[in-house]
């Protein structure tokens, strides 16, 4: 049976190393594919998300509420890459491996135009301020409450709502061929 993620963080707390490798295997992918995802990189990614868990074992005893971890890791995964970001203008070109996409099209003519559009979204997403980008990816790829993404960013839910909004208007534009 498997333990859900409070219990698991208060194992980790008292010194369980295996309990959080069970947290780091459950959300290392989501982290890996929000952090590349903000930041077109792949060796990026791969060295925010490695700092992000780091951090978080080395933290975990300031977390208050167990059952936020995984709000905890959104926030400090976002935070990472948009630091990285400010720290680096601008943004490097797109890191893409669309073909594991593109297999799951199915035929060549689906494959293929699946990976032109995921090229085009990829391109459109570095047009978008950091900050749209971040909440948008937190919203539409990830499902996460506004409520969380504004803490992410250290914003209200109100600016998300903007910048979201505002994302999307410009990557259905620069999608509008693709209809």
């Amino acid at each position: 049976m498997a333990l859900d993620d409070a219990t698991l963080v208060v194992r980790a707390r008292d010194g369980d190393v295996r309990a959080f490798e069970v947290l780091v295997r459950r959300y290392q992918g989501p982290m890996y594919r929000l952090a590349l995802h903000i930041l077109s990189n792949r060796g990026d990614a791969e060295d925010v998300v490695q700092e992000v868990f780091l951090s978080a074992w080395r933290r975990l005893g300031q977390l208050r509420d167990d059952a936020a971890f995984v709000g905890w890791l959104y926030r400090t995964t976002t935070n990472r890459c948009l630091n990285l970001i400010r720290a680096r203008r601008p943004v490097a070109e797109a890191d893409l491996d669309s073909r594991e996409s593109a297999e799951a099209a199915g035929s060549p003519e689906r494959a293929a135009q699946v990976n032109e559009q995921l090229i085009a979204l990829a391109a459109a997403l570095t047009q978008l301020t950091p900050e749209q980008r971040a909440c948008w990816l937190l919203r539409e790829v990830h499902g996460r409450p506004y409520k969380e993404i504004a803490r992410a960013t250290g914003t209200t839910r109100t600016a998300v709502r903007g910048r979201i909004a505002r994302a999307r208007a410009q990557l259905a534009e620069a999608m509008s061929p693709w209809k």
